[in-house]
């Protein structure tokens, strides 16, 4: 099992001059502790299981620009971008840069979104649920076209480009990781099985809820003449370290439940990331013991 960390609050004593510090802090201490991947939300307020709108909220490749040219090891994306913040061809365009600058380590976090106030806050367009399931379909399809090295044009329902070029190409092969975001059985998990390297699911369900997501995201592979091998099958918990939160032992546990259940890559979030003793636990104590699971 490989153990991510999600960066998904900015809301740090003496911010936000502290903001660009600490997060550089934060990321040469999880590359340092052997976590896989870093990664950050791709809000643009923050959103209300986390924290008030109006807290500190980072553009979130941005930051994981930032966390590049700071990092060696750990991969970095968006856990997830929603279909409607950017256009596919622009979006593409954004997640090679992050992949070529990072000398390969970037993922395509992407989703069909749902933060409704941001959206109409920020002046971005807010279609329908079916409407952004369709946006997110076609945006699968060009990050395929695009990444094939093909600059032929794109025609769909929502987004026609006339020359879908990508250069520099990305470095890695053959492609980023494109992961998608979400538990939906019928639409989101289908679009997994059918465009997708990865998914990713809430842990906060317990093993059995992953159990029953995965088995579900195994039957849409079979529909579709997928390896369900194929998939990164990834999830987000949170964790809090400390005497008033969890123990090592106990996230330990809590790794091979789900280990067990089919994840294979566990993201956790935590509240105390910028006392940056958290980590170091990690790297010492949960880590070493969790990296055969």
């Amino acid at each position: 099992m490989r153990i991510g960390l999600q960066v998904p609050r900015f809301t740090w004593p003496d911010a936000p001059d502290s903001i660009g510090p600490k997060l550089a802090e934060i990321g040469e201490a999880a590359d340092e502790a052997g976590f896989a991947s870093i990664w950050v939300m791709d809000h643009f307020f923050q959103i209300g299981v986390v924290g008030e709108p109006e807290e500190p909220m980072l553009e979130g490749y941005s930051a994981l620009n930032y966390l590049a040219g700071i990092t060696q090891q750990v991969k970095l994306g968006t856990l997830v971008t929603g279909v409607h913040y950017r256009y596919p061809g622009i979006l593409l365009k954004t997640a090679t840069t992050l992949d070529v600058l990072s000398g390969g380590r970037a993922y395509l976090g992407i989703g069909a979104g749902w933060n409704e106030r941001e959206s109409r806050g920020l002046g971005v367009p807010f279609p329908s649920t079916a409407e952004r399931f369709e946006r997110l379909e076609e945006a699968l399809q060009i990050a395929h076209q695009m990444w094939s090295g093909e600059a032929k044009p794109y025609k769909g329902k929502h987004y026609r480009l006339e020359e879908a070029m990508n250069n520099p190409p990305a470095i890695s092969r053959p492609h980023p990781p494109i992961m998608v975001g979400g538990m939906g059985e019928k639409k989101t998990l289908r679009l997994v099985a059918q465009y997708a390297d990865a998914c990713n699911l809430f842990a906060y369900g317990g093993a059995g809820t992953i159990r029953h997501k995965l088995e579900v995201l195994r039957r849409h592979c079979e529909d579709v003449g997928r390896d369900y091998e194929e998939i990164e099958r990834t999830a987000l918990g949170s964790v809090n370290l400390g005497p008033e939160g969890m123990t090592p032992d106990e996230v330990i546990g809590m790794c091979r439940d789900l280990g067990e259940a089919g994840i294979q890559h566990l993201i956790f979030n935590m509240p105390n990331v910028q006392e940056i003793s958290p980590l170091e636990t990690f790297g010492r104590e949960v880590i070493p013991a969790v990296v055969e699971l």
